[in-house]
């Protein structure tokens, strides 16, 4: 169903809406807890789906997930990097018409597609984004071309199409990106409800983690208009000493809040653990209705929080966990 990527030597195989948050894992306070020996949590946007959404439509958004999530295991079990896991997941959520990056991006306000991504190495810090590309049919992997091949962190527009044409990574037809669905969400403009965007956050057995966040933006978004998710401290951060953060939302208010590397910094400079630093992040920086984050710890603690009336995500880890949800 999906493109194989550079690294396929590794084996790849109800509803409450409370705005005040909903986790999907509780905190853990118990710092003597063994490290787990993989972990990986994805999301596929925030508030993207209501109390009303059709059974079919709601199956086939978990079906995705588990695929996704699916492939991301058995990576991880296989011993691949989280940094090439973070990338191989987004690419298949980049693939799928459902979600908003990629294959399944909305239309900017002029009817075309603008594209943001950015991936980050927690081992190193090192990172690289693109932002407001229009024919590169996987931008986290022009992203990580960023990272790796350049001395640059973001490249934008033209520049960084061009650039994919030098380092291999597919173009297509703006066309491609386009589905009848996210033309009728630009007919009845429905940016203020469109916040959808996938993202990836992985632990390996190496004691490694990466992040990786990638979306079309907001329904009808002004052209040129760029949000967090290429922002790397916003929409994406990973650190080794600390945590893995993607988002999904507003993306203004990642950037206003920088919302992903507060998360590490609390628990740096505050003291706090992952689940209590997402909470603050969600609970008392974000207004209610923005978005949501995942996050993981280098021990394999995963953290999932949102405060719209749903977050589409999944979680899966070394001890037998795995779980997809749209709903708490």
């Amino acid at each position: 169903m999906f493109p194989q990527s550079r690294f396929t030597a590794v084996p790849v195989f109800l509803l409450a809406v409370v705005f005040s948050g909903c986790a999907s894992t509780p905190p853990a306070d118990n710092a003597a807890e063994p490290a787990l020996a993989w972990a990986i949590a994805l999301h596929g946007g925030a508030g993207t789906l209501g109390a009303d959404t059709a059974d079919d439509v709601r199956d086939g958004y978990l079906e995705s997930l588990e695929i996704a999530l699916t492939a991301g295991k058995e990576l991880l079990e296989g011993g691949a990097s989280a940094l090439d896991t973070v990338e191989h997941v987004v690419v298949i959520l980049e693939d799928d018409p459902r979600f908003n990056a990629g294959r399944g991006a909305v239309f900017n306000a002029a009817g075309g597609h603008e594209l943001d991504a950015s991936i980050m190495d927690g081992s190193t810090l090192a990172c690289g984004a693109v932002a407001g590309v229009r024919t590169v049919r996987n931008p986290i992997r022009l992203a990580r071309a960023v990272m790796e091949r350049t001395r640059h962190v973001l490249l934008g527009g033209e520049g960084a199409e061009e650039f994919a044409d030098t380092v291999g990574v597919e173009r297509v037809d703006p066309e491609y990106f386009g589905t009848e669905r996210r033309r009728r969400a630009l007919e009845r403009r429905l940016a203020d409800k469109d916040k959808g965007t996938v993202g990836v956050v992985a632990l390996d057995r190496h004691g490694n983690i990466a992040a990786g966040t990638s979306t079309g933006g907001l329904t009808a978004k002004m052209y040129g208009r760029i949000g967090d998710s290429p922002v790397v401290g916003a929409g994406t951060y990973a650190d080794n000493r600390r945590c893995a953060v993607s988002g999904t939302g507003v993306g203004e208010e990642f950037i206003r809040h920088s919302v992903a590397y507060s998360v590490g910094a609390m628990m740096e400079y505050e003291g706090l653990d992952l689940a209590a630093a997402v909470d603050r992040v969600v609970d008392e920086t974000l207004e209610p209705g923005i978005g949501g984050i995942i996050a993981l710890d280098p021990q394999g603690r995963i953290a999932m929080r949102y405060n719209t009336p749903s977050m589409l995500r999944g979680a899966a880890d070394s001890s037998g966990r795995f779980e997809v949800k749209i709903w708490d």
